[in-house]
């Protein structure tokens, strides 16, 4: 890792939604990590089962390393995620890294994800279940994993993107390159978020590096991948591509 990333203000912006068994362990693996300035911010869509009361709990627990947005109910991956990464940059955010609550991203690998960033100034680092080196849950039967797949097949044969994982939720943001992808414009409500925030910065020019995670199965709950969001993530690459 690269000496500058010794004094670099990090933010895990992190969306939830009925996560109260996973937020407060993620939570204290995230804080126990060797990277100096580490924050947390918690976006919690008024989850039922106490998911935002934890994460005020844990905001109590470690001020000025913890913080918690309430929103006012479900609103979706993309609107959650809208939200902290714009409040992250606002609270003055060197990098700034999505992940999820459930465990099924790597919490180890953010100090690789951050040297990497610094160390080849790009201004996305993806963590990539699909370049050589990364894996897939064992658990993943046969048929999610064909699902993947072609997920990621279809998105970048229409959208044109070379990038291996093109739909991941891992990574780390360069806080300039972040500020410079227009949150506000976004129009993805769902997991669709993530592509289009690959589809801005790769139009914008901008260098994303890949490297390999192994991607878990979720620890506890259960998965928010509705119909809905399906659909939605099937039509916004045609969206964005016929978008003027």
């Amino acid at each position: 890792m690269a000496t500058d990333t010794e004094t670099a203000t990090v933010t895990v912006v992190i969306p939830t939604y009925n996560e109260v068994d996973n937020l407060p362990l993620i939570t204290r693996a995230l804080l126990a990590l060797p990277i100096d300035g580490l924050r947390v911010l918690v976006v919690d869509d008024d989850s039922p089962d106490g998911t935002g009361k934890a994460a005020d709990e844990l905001a109590a627990a470690h001020p000025g390393r913890v913080s918690v947005i309430h929103r006012p109910g479900r609103e979706g991956l993309g609107r959650a995620y809208v939200q902290g990464l714009t409040a992250a940059l606002e609270a003055g955010a060197d990098f700034v890294v999505q992940m999820d609550a459930d465990f099924s991203h790597p919490v180890d690998a953010v100090p690789r994800l951050l040297g990497t960033a610094e160390a080849t100034g790009a201004a996305c680092v993806i963590g990539s279940r699909y370049v050589p080196g990364g894996t897939l849950a064992a658990e993943w039967s046969r048929g999610r994993r064909a699902l993947s797949a072609w997920a990621n097949f279809y998105v970048r044969t229409i959208l044109r993107i070379r990038l291996r994982d093109v739909t991941a939720g891992f990574k780390i943001w360069r806080a300039d390159g972040l500020a410079a992808l227009d949150l506000a414009g976004i129009a993805s409500g769902g997991y669709s978020f993530q592509v289009e925030m690959h589809y801005r910065a790769t139009r914008a020019g901008m260098t994303i590096i890949e490297i390999p995670i192994h991607f878990s199965d979720r620890r506890a709950g259960t998965s928010k991948m509705s119909l809905r969001v399906q659909l939605e993530s099937a039509l916004m690459p045609w969206r964005l591509r016929f978008k003027r």
